[in-house]
């Protein structure tokens, strides 16, 4: 197997297939697919559906010489299907995951029509979303992992980038001899132990992805709910309500089935026999206490979009009840009013009669009389409907 030496200026991220030799001495990239297993460590082949569809035929040849068994036809269409949700499952020969990510660009193109796009076609337009500029970004794609004894085969959107993020760690973490092909077993870098090892570790770069975006829709939606609790607010973007409220269910559904792969996984670990040897006892201890830790992290996300849920029904709830309070402040005002004019009309619409005799109407005195009954009238209704707090403000921020 011969390392490869990446071109001065070249872009890994442009790479549609990328392969990599793990050793306890260290890591290298290699030129092309090996034709025969390592003597030691594993190998990691990740490609982007598109590569996996052009070079299937070359991706089953290399599986059949590195670890005897091909990829069954299901597991091929799960791993090109773009609206795959996340699941596990397994032969006896390996097992697979798919597990979805947040999409970006290129491959949120990809997955709304389900069919991989070309690795030169031009990024199309990601659908549009109204409310809290995050709440754009809830898009994703599949992951998917086929893990045999010495092959990892992952198989990425066409950007790639948590593939690239995870290599390029790989890399630099290793001195420069390491990437020229010269292995130096003291390096100290914790590299991963085995195909697992590593699927649990791009697995959980996938879900602080998730945890970032948490963080991003508590700051988006606090902000939303302060605009929505102001007394004076007109809040009309009802549209882009229902699109937060739909993304956010979106997201739990998603993170749902990400639990249920990885507790599937998880299940898998239990029914794995105890290995004979200290090393590898503890190699399977380490992976069934990071798949809990991957569990946990998923746990939280899912926690924390349902609280966001929850708390954006009821801010909206508060939202009506603002405004039903506000319209009942000015209706009961509306109301003292009425009631403090209605004994006026009353005497204006007596002495406004077509009687020849009334009291005080032909008296010199009367009007002022009137009007100052009218006035004490009015005066002493306020006072006993301000003291009864008919006609004060609820108090609002």
């Amino acid at each position: 197997m011969q390392p490869v030496t990446p071109p001065a200026g070249a872009a890994p991220a442009a790479r549609n297939m990328r392969i990599f030799h793990l050793q306890p001495g260290g890591a290298t990239e290699l030129a092309a697919l090996p034709d025969q297993a390592p003597a030691q460590g594993f190998v990691w082949i990740s490609c982007t559906r598109a590569t996996l569809q052009e070079r299937l035929t070359e991706v089953q040849r290399t599986l059949q010489l590195l670890s005897g068994q091909q990829l069954v036809d299901l597991h091929v269409s799960d791993l090109l299907n773009a609206q795959l949700p996340s699941r596990y499952d397994y032969t006896s020969q390996y097992d697979l995951l798919v597990f979805r990510r947040l999409a970006s660009g290129q491959a949120r193109a990809a997955a709304s029509t389900g069919v991989p796009a070309a690795p030169t076609a031009a990024p199309a337009a990601p659908v549009k979303r109204t409310g809290p500029p995050v709440l754009r970004n809830i898009d994703t794609s599949p992951v998917g992992f086929a893990m045999f004894d010495q092959v990892l085969l992952s198989v990425h959107p066409d950007d790639c980038t948590v593939r690239d993020a995870y290599a390029a760690r790989l890399l630099a973490a290793m001195p420069s001899d390491l990437r020229e092909g010269r292995l130096n077993p003291t390096s100290g870098t914790r590299l991963p132990a085995s195909p697992a090892d590593l699927m649990l570790r791009v697995v959980n770069l996938i879900v602080d992805g998730f945890l970032d975006l948490r963080r991003e829709l508590s700051r988006q939606l606090d902000h939303w709910q302060t605009e929505l609790l102001r007394p004076r607010t007109r809040f009309a973007n009802w549209s882009a309500l229902l699109d937060a409220r739909l993304a956010l269910h979106e997201l739990d559904e998603v993170c749902e089935d990400q639990r249920a792969a990885v507790q599937d996984w998880t299940d898998a670990l239990e029914t794995w026999a105890p290995p004979e040897d200290a090393a590898s006892l503890r190699e399977l201890d380490l992976l069934k206490v990071r798949s809990r830790d991957v569990l946990e992290h998923i746990e939280r996300v899912v926690h924390h979009v349902r609280r966001l849920e929850q708390s954006t029904e009821t801010v909206v709830q508060m939202h009506f009840s603002v405004q039903s309070n506000r319209t009942n402040d000015i209706m009961r005002t509306l109301t003292a009013l009425t009631a403090v004019f209605l004994p006026l009309n009353l005497i204006a619409g007596i002495f406004g009669m077509n009687f020849e005799f009334i009291p005080l109407v032909h008296k010199q005195d009367g009007f002022w009389w009137a009007m100052g009954s009218m006035t004490t009238i009015a005066v002493g209704l306020t006072v006993f409907f301000w003291r009864k707090r008919y006609m004060a403000r609820t108090a609002q921020d």
